[in-house]
């Protein structure tokens, strides 16, 4: 049973990153003076600091957890699946951008 819950809440917030990612790239496309690329990569670079802050939040509450200023496990658990989420999407982003860059390199001028 437990195994079903921590599915719905990777469920939960898969839905939640991707949701933030589409309206970061949303937000990104919409800036008049900038090209294309430069917004996707703005787009990008937030969704990295967004990862950066889910982990920094995760690493607190570990702490906060460890020293005994926390007892609830479930706020840990919730932080610490939301930073790993949020790498596997910038993970994920990372190996598009360079498999994007080879084919570009690979272009016959």
């Amino acid at each position: 049973m437990a195994g079903l819950d921590m599915m719905a809440v990777r469920n939960i917030a898969s839905k939640a990153i991707e949701k933030e990612l589409s309206a970061n790239i949303e937000n990104a496309g919409k800036k008049k003076n900038e090209g294309a690329f430069s917004s996707v990569l703005d787009a990008a670079m937030n969704m990295v600091n967004d990862t950066n802050n889910l982990s920094n939040a995760a690493e607190a509450e570990q702490l906060n957890f460890a020293m005994g200023y926390s007892n609830n496990a479930h706020d840990l658990a919730i932080a610490q699946q939301k930073a790993a989420l949020s790498l596997q999407y910038t993970v994920a982003v990372k190996n598009k951008f360079l498999e994007a860059y080879k084919e570009i390199m690979n272009i016959q001028i």
